[in-house]
C-alpha cells in the first residue's frame, strides 16, 4: 500500500498547493511513484483529461511536479462556484449538478465512497499520495460533515503537516489557534508544523519557534522562504491577478471579469520576459495594449452584462476599429459574437447581445463540452497571419455551442483526442481572433510566434524569444521549488513518519 502525508493549513492561501507540489518534486526525484490526491477542490480554474474528464487544475500541476499524467483519481470533487451561495459540483469528472452551499453541506457526505475509490486507484499507482487539504481544519461551523481536511485524514489514517503563512502576520497565533479548535485525535494526526512564506532573519523567529513547540508540543518542521513562482496557484485568491505587473516591451492586458476561469492560460505570457501581462478591472485600463484577451468566465451573459456596465464595449470596440488585436478565449470568444443564449437556463437563463465583432451566435444546451484537442491554425489574417499553420493543442471546457456565419473564417481545425472527430474552432476577422482553446499559447511555438507577431506590429525585436520553451521552464521552476523545501524543511523526518527509510531500487 502507498504510503502518504497530508497538508493542511491555517487558512486558504498558506501555500498548501505549492508545499503539496514541492514534496511531490521531492519524492519523485527521490525515485518513488508518486502521486498528489486533492478530495475535495473549490476552484474555477479547471483543466480536461485525455479522457474528457473534468478535475482542478492545480491537481494537474501537482502531477506534473509529480512527473505522472493528471488524472480525476487526484481530484474526484470539484465546486465550481456559480454564485456566492452556490456551486456546480463535478465528481469523477462529470457534472452532478448545481447545488446550494446548503445543499451540498448536507449531501457530501454521501460521496465518501466516490472518494475512497479515487483514493484506492491511486494507491495501486504510487508509492507516495500527498494530501492536500482546503482551506482550515479548525472551521468548527464546518467540521461535523468534513471530508476534506481532518474527517479525511481520520478515513484515510495518514499523518498531517500544518502549514501558517507568516507573510500575512500572526502565524504563532495561527498555528496555535488551529491546534487548540483541534479534537486532542486530531491533534494527535499532526507530527509537524511549517511556516510558510517568510522574510528576514531566522534568529530573530527562533524565540517564536521555541515557544509555539512548547505550547502546541509539536515541532517546527520547516520554516520556508517566501519566493515566487511561475506555476498555476489555486484561484482567482491568486496575487497574480493583481494590476501591477512588470513593464515589458509588449503589453497584454486581460479583462478580469468577476467570474474569470482558467486564468492559467496566460502563465505562458507571463514567464517570457519581454512581456508585461496585466488584469484589468477599468476600460481605461485598456488604453495602452497591444493585445487586449476576453479570458474564460463561468457565467458568460452575466460577465457579458458586466463588460458593457463597467464601460469595456465602448473601448473594446474602439480598439478594434483602430486595429488593435482582440482575442477572446471560450466566453471571451463567445462574447465576440452576435448574441448569446441559455434557454434552458444552464448558467442562469437570458439572452444577450455580444459585441459584435464576429458574425456567430452562440446557444448553451444541456451538455458541456470536455475534450483535448489537437490541430493547426488555418490561414488566418491580420496581425498574426503569420501564425497561420501553426501548430496548437489544448483543451476545450464550455457549455455552448457557436455557429458561425456564412463567409466567417474558422480559426483552427482541430481534432478531438478521444473520439477522432475533426471539427473547425473558434473565428477571427480582421485583427479579432478567438478560440475555445485553454491552454493555446501551452504547446510548441504559439506563445513565441504571438508575441513576435506583436513586437513586429510596433517594429521592435524581441531576440530572447528564440531561446524561450515553456516546458523546460517549468520544469525549473519544479526543480526550484524542490530545492527550496530540501533546504527549509525536515525531508528525513517526513519520510520517518510515513515509514519510509531508504529510496527505492527500480
Amino acid at each position: 500500500m502507498a504510503k502518504a502525508v497530508m497538508i493542511q493549513g491555517t487558512m486558504s492561501g498558506a501555500g498548501k498547493s505549492l508545499l503539496t507540489a514541492g514534496l511531490c518534486r521531492v519524492f519523485a526525484q527521490d525515485g518513488f511513484r508518486v502521486a498528489p490526491f486533492k478530495s475535495q477542490n473549490m476552484a474555477l480554474n479547471s483543466f480536461i483529461t485525455e479522457e474528457g474528464l473534468e478535475m482542478g487544475r492545480a491537481q494537474v500541476m501537482q502531477a506534473l511536479a509529480a512527473g505522472v499524467k493528471p488524472s480525476v483519481s487526484m481530484n474526484p470533487i470539484l465546486l465550481k462556484p456559480t454564485d456566492t451561495m452556490g456551486s456546480q459540483v463535478i465528481v469523477n469528472g462529470e457534472i452532478l449538478g448545481n447545488m446550494s452551499a446548503v445543499e451540498y453541506f448536507a449531501y457530501k457526505k454521501k460521496l465518501i465512497p466516490q472518494i475512497l475509490r479515487a483514493y484506492e486507484k491511486l494507491q495501486e499507482q504510487a508509492d507516495i499520495i500527498v494530501i492536500e487539504g482546503a482551506g482550515s481544519p479548525a472551521e468548527i461551523n464546518l467540521k461535523e460533515n468534513d471530508i476534506v481536511n481532518m474527517g479525511l485524514a481520520e478515513l484515510l489514517d495518514v499523518p498531517v503537516l500544518l502549514a501558517g503563512d507568516i507573510d500575512r502576520g500572526g502565524v504563532f497565533a495561527q498555528l496555535y489557534g488551529t491546534v487548540m479548535l483541534l479534537e486532542p485525535w486530531e491533534r494527535q494526526r499532526i507530527f509537524g508544523l511549517i511556516i510558510n512564506k517568510f522574510r528576514g532573519d531566522r534568529n530573530i523567529l527562533m524565540p517564536g519557534i521555541s515557544m509555539i513547540e512548547e505550547k502546541v508540543n509539536i515541532p517546527v518542521l520547516g520554516v520556508v522562504p517566501y519566493e515566487s513562482f511561475d506555476l498555476e496557484e489555486e484561484d482567482s485568491i491568486s496575487s497574480r491577478l493583481n494590476p501591477d505587473r512588470k513593464n515589458g516591451a509588449v503589453d497584454v492586458a486581460v479583462v478580469r471579469f468577476p467570474r474569470i476561469s482558467n486564468y492559467t492560460d496566460f502563465l505562458v505570457l507571463e514567464t517570457i520576459e519581454e512581456v508585461s501581462v496585466r488584469y484589468v478591472v477599468k476600460p481605461e485600463e485598456l488604453e495602452c495594449a497591444d493585445l487586449v484577451i476576453l479570458p474564460g468566465t463561468k457565467n458568460t451573459i452575466s460577465d457579458m452584462k458586466w463588460l458593457r456596465e463597467q464601460g469595456f464595449e465602448k473601448v473594446i470596440l474602439q480598439m478594434a476599429s483602430r486595429g488593435k488585436v482582440i482575442f477572446g478565449i471560450c466566453g471571451g470568444f463567445q462574447m465576440l459574437g452576435e448574441t448569446i443564449k441559455d434557454p434552458l437556463c444552464m448558467e442562469g437563463g437570458g439572452e444577450i447581445c455580444g459585441l459584435g465583432l464576429l458574425s456567430m451566435d452562440t446557444v448553451f444546451g444541456k451538455e458541456k463540452v470536455r475534450s483535448q484537442v489537437q490541430g493547426e491554425i488555418l490561414s488566418i489574417g491580420g496581425t498574426l497571419k503569420k501564425m497561420s499553420c501553426a501548430a496548437v493543442a489544448g483543451y476545450e471546457i464550455h457549455m455552448g455551442h457557436t455557429a458561425l456565419h456564412t463567409g466567417v473564417t474558422p480559426f483552427a481545425l482541430v481534432k478531438d483526442m478521444a473520439s477522432g472527430e475533426e471539427k473547425i474552432d473558434g473565428a477571427c476577422r480582421g485583427n479579432v481572433y478567438g478560440t475555445y482553446l485553454h491552454g493555446i499559447f501551452d504547446e510548441g511555438e504559439t506563445a513565441r510566434e504571438l508575441i513576435h507577431a506583436l513586437g513586429e506590429e510596433k517594429g521592435i525585436e524581441l531576440p530572447k524569444l528564440k531561446n524561450f520553451d515553456f516546458k523546460e521552464y517549468k520544469e525549473g521552476q519544479y526543480d526550484k521549488l524542490a530545492d527550496m523545501i530540501r533546504q527549509n524543511c525536515s525531508v528525513e523526518k517526513i519520510y520517518g513518519r510515513m515509514g519510509i527509510h531508504e529510496s527505492p531500487v527500480r
